[in-house]
């Protein structure tokens, strides 16, 4: 799944308990308009039983009820993009002016700010995402600072 749909969605349903909830929904209404007019009264109604539901679970302390709406708008969004590719970069705006909207302690949630510091022979390794690493090396050397093979120039020793 395209990574702007998760942010969305994930920030669409941040939205919905916040000041800025007008706002955001009026701007993916009119995607929708845009996208696909016969469903936007239907994605507006949809929206506002959404915001009901996520001030519900707020109030129960209830996450798993929020990430299940937030799974439910990444289809949604996911639709929407597939219908009208062309709106993505509307997308983009939308969620960037529903960004800048929300509270900043909301708005951190979704710009985390990660701090590493190694010393001495130490590494870190970070990553927004799946991180694989390969390291290669022999006894003696600096783990990773040894290419895969042979020794360079020394055809005759054994590996």
């Amino acid at each position: 799944m395209d990574p702007i749909v998760r942010v969305v969605a994930s920030v669409l349903v941040q939205a919905m308990s916040t000041d800025a909830w007008q706002r955001v929904q009026s701007a993916m209404v009119s995607l929708w308009r845009r996208a696909s007019p016969e469903q936007a009264n239907t994605i507006e109604a949809e929206l506002a039983e959404a915001r009901a539901e996520v001030l519900a679970s707020r109030d129960a302390r209830d996450e798993a009820a929020e990430a299940d709406l937030v799974a439910m708008w990444q289809v949604r969004i996911l639709r929407l993009l597939e219908t009208e590719p062309a709106l993505a970069d509307e997308l983009r705006q939308v969620l960037n002016d529903a960004l800048a909207a929300l509270p900043p302690d909301e708005r951190a949630r979704f710009n985390p700010t990660i701090r590493a510091e190694a010393s001495g022979h130490g590494r870190v390794y970070q990553a927004g995402g799946n991180l694989h690493i390969t390291e290669h090396g022999r006894e003696g050397s600096a783990v990773g600072n040894t290419p895969p093979g042979p020794p360079l120039g020394d055809d005759d020793d054994e590996w």
